[in-house]
């Protein structure tokens, strides 16, 4: 180890702080694969992005290193993260839970690089805790706005037909398209919807197939569940 020191030129507490950045980085690295393990058992869409789990592994590694540059020079830090604030995505993040992993992982390589070790240690373990149990059960879960599609026979077209339907199943409730179908016999209606907690599908279905000669009905979720 002496004859590396002598190659790079490091004196012994310059040695010493090398070790510690070394640490950080570890630390950063063994957080992140924590924070996006989590990310990955509570990610309740369809499928989530293998780019955007090592994007913010290997953004928390790069901010413990530049914490660990600018920790002296406050001067040097707002100019770099003035840098960071033009950063943009390739694909936009619509999703803020995905935003504020970002944010988890970055202050988990903050916290690493100012040489905090317990700190990041503390805040890695208890926000996963928290996150892993508002999704174990579903905190603040609700029902989604619906897509709300509904055939009606020219000679039962009129404005009020569903709104006793609505009033009984929805919270809301807005009609957003009317156009004719079948050679002009039919009219197809499509609303937006968010049917109430203790309302079902089949419920809601059965009932407006009671209103329109049992011709074709659809709901399609506009929103995915994972918030």
């Amino acid at each position: 180890m002496d004859v590396i020191n002598q190659i790079f030129g490091l004196q012994v507490g310059e040695t010493s702080n090398i070790y510690m950045i070394l640490l950080a980085l570890v630390m950063a690295t063994l957080l992140s694969l924590i924070i996006t393990k989590v990310y990955i058992i509570t990610y309740t869409g369809e499928r989530y992005s293998q780019s955007f789990v090592h994007t913010i592994i290997i953004l928390s590694i790069i901010v413990s290193v530049v914490m660990n540059v600018v920790s002296d020079n406050a001067g040097v830090a707002f100019g770099l993260f003035a840098i960071f604030s033009l950063i943009r995505f390739r694909s936009a993040v619509t999703n803020v839970k995905d935003i504020a992993y970002i944010f988890f992982g970055l202050c988990a390589g903050m916290t690493c690089g100012l040489f905090r070790f317990d700190l990041a240690l503390v805040l890695t373990i208890f926000a996963c805790l928290v996150l892993y149990l508002l999704y174990k059960f579903e905190y603040g879960k609700g029902k989604d706005t619906q897509i709300l599609k509904v055939t009606v026979p020219e000679n039962l077209n009129y404005e009020n037909l569903l709104q006793d339907v609505f009033t009984e199943y929805t919270l809301s409730s807005s009609l957003r398209q009317v156009e004719t179908t079948n050679l002009g016999t039919m009219i197809l209606y499509t609303y937006a919807i968010r049917m109430k907690n203790e309302a079902s599908d089949k419920d809601l279905l059965d009932r407006i197939r009671e209103k329109n000669a049992n011709l074709k009905v659809s709901i399609t979720y506009t929103e995915n569940s994972n918030g």
